[in-house]
């Protein structure tokens, strides 16, 4: 008899099901909680005959793998696929290979939070250019092993992109249901390119959910939200990276964007694993930042310490956590206390001025991605971090994924005046040393030779 690789725990209620018995919203009939994939050597429930290898032999063996010319191995998903054992047929694996996303030094970052040491995880540098990529490979393995010919997401649009990729990979029909007019259509554009059934609902993302939620209850239609447990399988791994490329080391602090906020629990149960597993001696504090429009958990943990959640009506330019109901909020508040971190809010100019900033290092990411930033300023103004830790950001999507954002800041036209009058004079200093909108010239060479003489003696900006 085969014996399970794993099964699904309810984070609510602990409840525990087979793989095959999960119901297609993938809630706990019990108490509408969400599930999480446990293994065999899950919190050191099982005996030593179920535990992996030493953790200096999973290092050399997922070293390794990198050399492969195998598209299983050059995923930095299934590269750890050890700890990911989820399908039973590798020929499966639907991959694009993703992950293996660089890390940067952001020292002029550093500078402006106020500490010495800072690191950005980019995983905008996945194949559609987000981080939905690493749980979409895994997600989307899963419901390609099982037969389903239709998959389905409620999106603000890398979802929907990563999906539709993915599906489009593995020949299967997808469908995107997206809140009108509050979406990048540089998101979109991936969606439509890869053959997604783009449906655009007169509602919010959270209304998306809810139609979508009513509909794989009647039609075999695989979910692929972040209610998706192996989504979050996927989405773990890019902690096992991270420290591979710290050379098993382990920052104080990793710093996530909020939005639907699988993405911290995803992350913070990839330290928990390590851990558990001896692969790391232990486990950094993540935190989680939320736009100010759309901060639902701020909220809770302000007003209650997150024992309940009330949804708000989302309003932020950062259109990837534009989310006032976010389905994983529970998931987040464990992973906040279980790591010892904090959630933290941040305005529309702190992102802006943040995104503007990294964007100045070389490196850009999308409007969301900036948040880490501006509330890592929060943090260390706050004491609760100090100069001399390592901080670790988790940039969530590529800088082209919302192109118009910034255009708008570049050519001073993203905020109303009555939004620029809320800035103070040295604001406003920062955000003009750091603005680059195009110059418009006749073709005049002398003309065009005095303008760059006026601008090569102009100080760089520090």
């Amino acid at each position: 008899m085969k014996v399970a690789t794993h099964h699904l725990r309810c984070t609510e209620c602990a409840t525990v099901i087979g793989k095959d018995e999960v119901s297609s919203n993938f809630r706990c009939p019990l108490c509408n909680g969400l599930y999480e994939v446990v293994y065999p050597w899950t919190n050191a429930t099982a005996g030593p005959e179920s535990r992996l290898p030493n953790p200096s032999a999973l290092r050399w063996l997922w070293q390794e793998r990198r050399s492969s010319s195998m598209a299983i191995d050059q995923s930095g998903v299934w590269r750890f696929r050890d700890l990911l054992p989820i399908v039973d047929d590798l020929e499966k694996v639907v991959t694009l290979r993703e992950g293996n996303t660089p890390f940067y030094d952001l020292p002029r970052c550093a500078k402006a939070a106020g500490i010495d040491w800072l690191l950005a995880k980019h995983q905008g540098m996945n194949p559609t250019g987000s981080f939905k990529d690493t749980g979409m490979t895994a997600a989307l393995s899963v419901a390609a092993q099982r037969g389903f010919e239709w998959v389905a997401c409620a999106s603000t649009g890398n979802t929907s992109a990563a999906m539709a990729a993915y599906a489009a990979r593995a020949g299967l029909r997808s469908i995107v249901f997206i809140p009108e007019g509050k979406i990048a259509w540089g998101k979109l554009s991936q969606s439509m390119d890869y053959g997604a059934l783009t449906i655009q609902l007169k509602t919010d993302f959270d209304g998306c959910v809810k139609i979508l939620g009513e509909l794989v209850k009647q039609f075999p239609i695989y979910l692929l939200n972040s209610v998706n447990p192996y989504r979050l399988e996927g989405q773990k791994t890019p902690a096992f990276e991270l420290v591979e490329q710290m050379e098993w080391q382990v920052p104080e602090h990793v710093i996530v964007p909020g939005g639907n906020l699988a993405n911290s629990s995803a992350l913070a149960k990839g330290f928990a694993e390590m851990h558990e597993l001896g692969l790391i001696p232990r486990i950094p504090k993540i935190s989680i930042i939320q736009a100010e429009g759309a901060n639902p958990l701020y909220r809770s943990l302000q007003e209650n310490g997150g024992e309940q959640l009330t949804p708000v009506v989302a309003n932020t330019r950062a259109t990837a956590i534009r989310i006032g109901n976010p389905a994983s909020w529970r998931k987040a508040v464990n992973a906040l206390q279980t790591t010892g971190g904090w959630c933290e809010q941040v305005s529309e100019q702190e992102i802006a001025l943040a995104k503007a900033e990294i964007g100045a290092e070389g490196v850009g990411c999308e409007p969301a991605s900036a948040v880490t930033l501006a509330g890592l300023k929060k943090l260390v103004a706050q004491g609760k971090i100090t100069a001399e830790e390592r901080v670790v950001l988790i940039l969530t999507g590529h800088t082209l994924k919302d192109s118009a954002y910034t255009i708008e800041y570049h050519r001073n036209e993203l905020f109303s005046d009555a939004e620029k009058a809320e800035l103070s004079v040295s604001e406003q200093s920062r955000h003009a040393a750091l603005r680059k909108p195009p110059i418009v010239l006749e073709a005049d060479p002398g003309l065009v030779l005095r303008t760059l003489e006026s601008h090569m003696n102009q100080p760089q900006p520090a």
